[in-house]
């Protein structure tokens, strides 16, 4: 399969629905008003040991992102994006607020075999997904999907669906995401993308609860 540039699938990718749905849950859970009725909201679901991903997707997509209920868990950072975690779930899931700054960008990545759901809480993110690539010739990794989100949708991936490149590509707003793994993990792989090579990567976070977290006598 020969390799697929980016904004050519961009440009060919269909318009996403309309955003922030106030459909009820399969556990009869109204829809969530405000981030902490998300919150409990998600402690509900995950309380059964199978991810139902339409349902955690849905619920997630009844939330209408209010800034005010956000604004004082992010962070942003000058030179990249910031993971800032919000609520460590029952164990079996957690929330994180990633904090884009202007032009922020992850690596390509896969998610340890989690589940992975990202809500959009302000500005606009691209994702890129990538399909695995060969562990056997060394290649430019292949692009199978590009797709811009806006305020209030929510995307999904795991690594059968393969691995992908959150980017803020404006270069004049930040952007917000909250995202819930499930189950959590402390490490991930990143790819290059010119040759599909693979590293081990520790996940770390900048705040835990609004509070900068150090490691080793350093803070992120």
């Amino acid at each position: 399969m020969t390799s697929t540039s980016a904004e050519a699938v961009l440009t060919a990718a269909p318009r996403l629905e309309p955003a922030c749905k106030s459909t009820r849950s399969r556990k009869t859970l109204e829809p969530a008003r405000t981030l902490d009725d998300l919150i409990n909201g998600l402690h509900v679901i995950f309380a059964d040991d199978v991810v139902d991903v339409e349902e955690v997707t849905h619920f997630m997509e009844s939330y209408c992102a209010k800034k005010n209920e956000w604004e004082t868990l992010a962070t942003f950072d000058t030179h990249r994006y910031t993971r800032n975690l919000i609520d460590s779930g029952n164990g079996k899931f957690n929330l994180i607020l990633l904090c884009w700054g202007e032009g922020h960008g992850s690596s390509i990545h896969d998610h340890s075999d989690s589940h992975c759901f990202m809500k959009m809480m302000d500005g606009s993110l691209t994702e890129t997904k990538y399909s695995w690539p060969s562990e056997k010739k060394k290649r430019p990794m292949n692009v199978t999907d590009v797709t811009a989100y806006e305020k209030d949708h929510v995307a999904y991936i795991n690594d059968s669906i393969g691995l992908h490149r959150v980017e803020n590509r404006s270069h004049t707003n930040k952007a917000v995401s909250l995202h819930l793994y499930s189950p959590p993990f402390n490490m991930c792989q990143s790819f290059d993308e010119r040759s599909g090579h693979k590293v081990k990567c520790n996940v770390t976070f900048h705040t835990k609860y609004g509070e900068k977290v150090c490691y080793k006598n350093k803070c992120k």
